[in-house]
């Protein structure tokens, strides 16, 4: 797999990927690289304990890859990733439309000469339409995808989501349509093209928002913590902090009340979902008096008893010391090539018969240049001697 992509998106899809097994080859600009590269501090400590030029940013999403920098925009460059291309199955790219059209690297000049090639592209809006020339960063598509309309205080400001939420199933989207993309290559031999925008993948996530919106005609509004179509379903204050109340029907609503010390259950104002809804302010202003009298803990433990969906709002810190993270293995430990130990995220999936691995921690750009080059185009040491002192590789 060739990727040509930075940022998140499209490196989030390579890196799943490349847990599954994929050997992926991310191609960087020469003395640059990709712009997470610079994106701290924090940045990984050498084995003095001085930074590198690898920022924390950076290793979320570019480990199982191997990194080789070329200069595209000159000829010889363009030339090395064309070759590189025949010799892959996936060619994953987020530039501007029309960027790698000049240098005879966009789909339809690559499909011409390598048919089974499945080739992604990631925009800020796609290959059409009036804003398919615009640049596409995770913010902008949160808020012009509608996510920020939904996110935030009722009477506050719009909200992004507090990650790059955009970009991360924007690249869970482009890792399914590769894989599709991959069995259809599989059963006729041919490959395709998989246009996909930051924007339209925002839109595809705002799920019942949306139905909602289409079924009741009316705009959602921004509900903080708060669920808009059940309740008590959100935080609230405790002696010592705060606890998520996950009510999801009437029969977790009779326990919770119980629990409270409350009638609440026994009053018709509040005996089902929909009258809740009804009388929102009034019940949740209640419950907020009551949550106030007890801990977190002593709230989790006598709602688990009788099973209430209740949980803490952990800080990371918390998350990652967890006894269930810790299980899942959630958390995993590479070697950086500059020296120091790091920590990384681990990958969701837990298949039976083909477990992901972690073999090739988040390289340093070019790291794989020379090698990567002779093993797939058989390059001559003279070759890449005479290229990198005409700065087309580094």
């Amino acid at each position: 797999m060739l990727d040509l992509s930075r940022i998140l998106a499209g490196p989030t899809c390579t890196q799943l990927l490349g847990d599954l097994g994929a050997e992926v080859i991310k191609v960087e600009r020469p003395g640059h690289g990709d712009d997470t590269r610079a994106w701290g501090p924090p940045f990984v400590k050498d084995a003095e304990g001085r930074d590198t030029a690898e920022s924390a940013y950076y290793l979320c999403a570019n480990r199982n890859k191997r990194s080789i920098a070329i200069d595209f925009t000159h000829p010889d460059g363009a030339a090395l990733v064309r070759r590189l291309a025949g010799a892959s199955d996936v060619l994953v790219e987020n530039y501007r439309v029309g960027t790698l059209a000049k240098h005879g690297l966009d789909h339809a000049t690559l499909a011409a000469e390598h048919p089974a090639l499945v080739y992604c592209s990631i925009t800020g809006f796609g290959q059409t339409g009036p804003r398919k020339d615009e640049p596409g960063y995770d913010f902008l598509a949160q808020g012009i995808g509608g996510i920020m309309s939904l996110t935030g205080e009722r009477e506050g400001m719009p909200m992004k989501v507090g990650v790059a939420v955009a970009d991360v199933m924007c690249g869970m989207y482009a890792c399914v349509g590769i894989l599709a993309a991959l069995r259809h290559r599989d059963h006729t031999g041919c490959g395709q093209h998989i246009d996909l925008a930051l924007y339209d993948s925002q839109i595809a996530w705002l799920i019942n928002a949306a139905t909602t919106y289409f079924v009741g005609g009316q705009l959602p509004g921004r509900w903080g913590n708060a669920h808009p179509n059940i309740v008590p379903y959100q935080a609230f204050a405790t002696a010592d902090g705060h606890v998520i109340v996950a009510v999801g029907n009437d029969a977790q609503f009779r326990r919770f009340s119980e629990v409270a010390g409350r009638a609440w259950a026994e009053d018709p104002r509040f005996a089902t979902n929909a009258e809740r809804l009804r009388h929102r302010e009034l019940l949740v202003g209640e419950i907020a008096a009551v949550l106030k009298e007890r801990t977190v803990e002593s709230w989790i433990d006598a709602l688990k008893a009788v099973k209430v969906p209740v949980g803490p709002v952990n800080t990371l810190d918390r998350v990652f010391a967890d006894p269930q993270t810790q299980e899942r293995a959630m958390t995993i430990q590479m070697e950086h090539s500059a020296g120091a130990a790091i920590e990384l995220l681990g990958n969701p999936l837990n298949l039976s018969e083909t477990p992901v691995s972690y073999r090739r921690p988040p390289p340093v750009r070019g790291e794989h240049t020379d090698a990567v080059l002779q093993e797939m185009l058989s390059v001559e040491p003279e070759t890449l001697a005479t290229w990198k002192r005409a700065g087309v590789i580094e």
